[in-house]
């Protein structure tokens, strides 16, 4: 062989050749390092707000002085509902942390587009990564493994030299498209953002939700001053704001988009477009500026969806109410049990939500918009929903029926159904509640009016029980016009009588007049004579709220008369006792404990101890007006022990007020301050604030 000298020749003397040969030049070049990317982190949002306690967390996390220990996984994943604002938290949090000087050895961001039909795989990420890192395309090896195992081997050269570095890998769809680029070392980090919660990566979760409505409200004002310093439209018109914010599920995304539409209309009011979106069929429409759609967001996430996770999701958004229990999700599905895995399966994608309670579940108010648009764009989606929401109505109609007669039933009467007491169905009514004064507004549709109706037959008896008046007055309008619509005059009648009760439990004594009058002449009109002594009676009611007492004497009095001929005696006490009150109202005191003293005969024929115990109470004012105070104490007792066995709080409340009088007129301020005090707490468990406060305000005039 020859030998080389200096310079770039070779010399071959005393070589021996056979045959030909060519000898070429080699050529020697001094490479550079390769180029790296490690700046290429998006900058941050415009506008970005709140999120303080989310911040907080990814910070103490990434702080090498306060976060993980060493060894530990040093990986995060931010989840939750696409347009939920996951990649502008994650981006700020590593802003800030970059400007902390955490990361001195670079940032990495990868985009895996886990949502596209076309989605960046593990192998081809890591390749992304290495490129960024500056490996030579030729120098980076196939299959997902060898090209991690060269990417974790570049990182820690990486972190000995210039120290840790964060990876950031936004828009992820499963562990298994992010898994593999964990970096290792004991100080890089993995920050990973998905619509699904990622457990199998061993990470610290963190899955956002909406908005609080103070940082919808902030990202709204923001976003127009930035385009505009001086746009104070949200702040002169905070009302309209904030309904716009709730319009917008308090979801990033959808108030980004509202933003922008304002900013594109300078001269539109906020309560304009917030008239447009409560007043559209679709408020998903409104919410796309052109570059961005809310509908867009969710239809990649309800793309992945396998079959059954698909229907299922459809179905809830046809659910009444804001959330739903296990049993009304199995009627959905229209299965003996409410499907577990795949609820399991939605709520990790974030599509559903557990609700208030374990068993419970809920949809994003605009998720819900979706899915009802979805099915309402499919005939055959169309009608296998309309079929889900006739077994729900059927099904709430069966267990509030079984319900209603149990808040009626009276000893000795045969026990009702599907629950073991009383206090059983009010359990599941307090549960249901929502749902079902939801989905009594359903008979505003001809196909579920009938049904509904009767349901909301069977809820009156408890939202007077549990003082929900409003709820009433929506259940009651409701089926008013769903029976004025149908011809239906005995279920308009029962509806009025049912809206007047709740009218005049509202303070709107006058409105109550008129309806318990309308209810009244459509009865007499059909001939139901025990109807319409129902109506003379709460007639009665309304007319003494409206100071028209001797009306309402002569009312009560129809009413007595109209029992004692169709031989209801329990409606026959029921009057007597409305009687006795208007009487000593009417300063009749010797009159009233006659009337009062029959009614609580009655009632006790009848086993009526809770309509016995409102009789006990109204006697015992008539007796101390009478000057009796011992009996009216004894009446006082008597009520206030029968309104404690039903858990009837509200008028525990008032019978304790009644005798803290009487013993103020006994002169004994003491026990007064004690009773006081105690329909004070009686009141607050029945969610009676306004009286609550009034007892307490007495009780400290009356402290030494």
């Amino acid at each position: 062989m020859g030998e080389q000298y200096g310079g770039d020749h070779q010399d071959f003397r005393g070589g021996e050749f056979r045959g030909p040969f060519t000898a070429k030049k080699v050529e020697y070049h001094q490479h550079g390092p390769a180029p790296t990317a490690l700046d290429a982190l998006p900058p941050k949002a415009a506008g970005f707000t709140g999120r303080g306690d989310q911040l907080a967390e990814l910070l103490g996390a990434f702080d090498p002085d306060g976060g993980a220990a060493p060894g530990a996984v040093l990986v995060a994943a931010v989840s939750g509902l696409g347009g939920i604002g996951k990649t502008a938290l994650a981006v700020q949090a590593v802003h800030e942390a970059c400007d902390k000087g955490w990361f001195p050895g670079g940032v990495l961001f990868v985009n895996l587009h886990g949502y596209d039909d076309d989605r960046v795989t593990a192998e081809q990420a890591l390749e992304t990564l290495l490129r960024a890192l500056g490996t030579s395309p030729e120098h980076i090896p196939n299959g997902v493994d060898a090209r991690a195992a060269l990417y974790r081997s570049v990182l820690a050269a990486r972190e000995r030299e210039l120290g840790a570095v964060l990876v950031l890998a936004d828009n992820a769809s499963s562990a298994e498209q992010v898994g593999p680029l964990h970096p290792g070392g004991v100080r890089h980090w993995l920050l990973a953002t998905s619509r699904s919660k990622l457990p199998q990566l061993g990470a610290r979760l963190l899955p956002l939700g909406e908005l609080s409505p103070g940082e919808a409200y902030d990202l709204l004002d923001r976003a127009l001053r930035i385009a505009a310093r001086d746009d104070a439209r949200v702040a002169n018109e905070g009302t309209a704001a904030a309904q716009l914010a709730l319009l917008c599920g308090h979801l990033p995304l959808a108030l980004q988009i509202a933003a922008a539409l304002l900013v594109l209309d300078r001269d539109k009011p906020v309560a304009e477009l917030v008239a447009e979106l409560a007043e559209s069929g679709d408020r998903l429409q409104h919410l796309d500026d052109g570059e961005r759609s809310v509908r867009a967001a969710f239809d990649l996430s309800y793309r992945r969806l396998p079959a059954e996770q698909a229907r299922l999701l459809r179905l809830l958004a046809l659910a009444p109410g804001p959330e739903v229990t296990a049993e009304v999700v199995a009627v959905l599905d229209g299965a003996d049990a409410a499907p577990v895995r795949v609820l399991d399966a939605l709520c990790r994608a974030h599509l559903v939500e557990r609700g208030s309670g374990r068993g419970r579940w809920r949809l994003h108010d605009l998720v819900r918009v979706f899915g009802v648009g979805v099915v309402k764009g499919d005939a055959g989606l169309w009608e296998e929903g309309e079929a889900a929401r006739e077994r729900v109505l059927g099904f709430y109609l069966r267990w509030a029926r079984a319900a209603d007669d149990w808040l009626r039933w009276l000893p000795g009467r045969p026990e009702p159904e599907r629950f073991a007491d009383r206090a059983g169905a009010l359990v599941w009514l307090d549960s249901e509640r929502a749902g079902l004064v939801a989905v009594v507004q359903w008979a505003r549709e001809e196909r579920f009016a009938d049904t509904a109706v009767r349901l909301s037959q069977c809820l009156a008896e408890y939202l007077d029980w549990r003082r929900s008046f409003d709820d009433k007055i929506t259940v009651c309008g409701a089926a008013r016009e769903a029976t004025h619509r149908a011809g239906n005059q005995v279920g308009e009648a029962i509806a009025w009588h049912s809206l007047g009760i709740a009218l005049q439990q509202t303070g709107r004594a006058g409105e109550a007049v008129d309806a318990h009058i309308r209810a009244r002449d459509l009865l007499q009109v059909v001939g139901d004579r025990l109807g319409e002594a129902m109506a003379w009676d709460s007639l009665g009611v309304a007319l003494r709220a409206t100071g028209r007492v001797e009306e309402a004497i002569d009312a009560h009095t129809r009413a007595r008369d109209l029992f004692q001929v169709v031989g209801n005696r329990p409606s026959e006490a029921r009057a007597w006792n409305n009687l006795g009150f208007t009487l000593r109202e009417a300063g009749r005191a010797g009159e009233a404990i006659d009337a009062l003293t029959r009614a609580r005969d009655l009632h006790q024929a009848a086993g009526n101890r809770h309509g016995e115990a409102l009789a006990w109470n109204n006697l015992g004012n008539a007796l101390q007006e009478a000057g009796r105070v011992e009996e009216a104490f004894e009446a006082y007792d008597k009520a206030l022990e029968r309104f404690r066995e039903f858990e009837d709080w509200y008028r525990a409340g008032r019978a304790l007020s009644n005798m803290a009088i009487a013993h103020q007129h006994a002169a004994r301020p003491a026990e007064a301050r004690t009773c006081f005090l105690q329909s004070a707490d009686a009141h607050t468990r029945a969610n009676a604030p306004t009286e609550a406060a009034q007892a307490r305000t007495w009780a400290e005039e009356l402290t030494p």
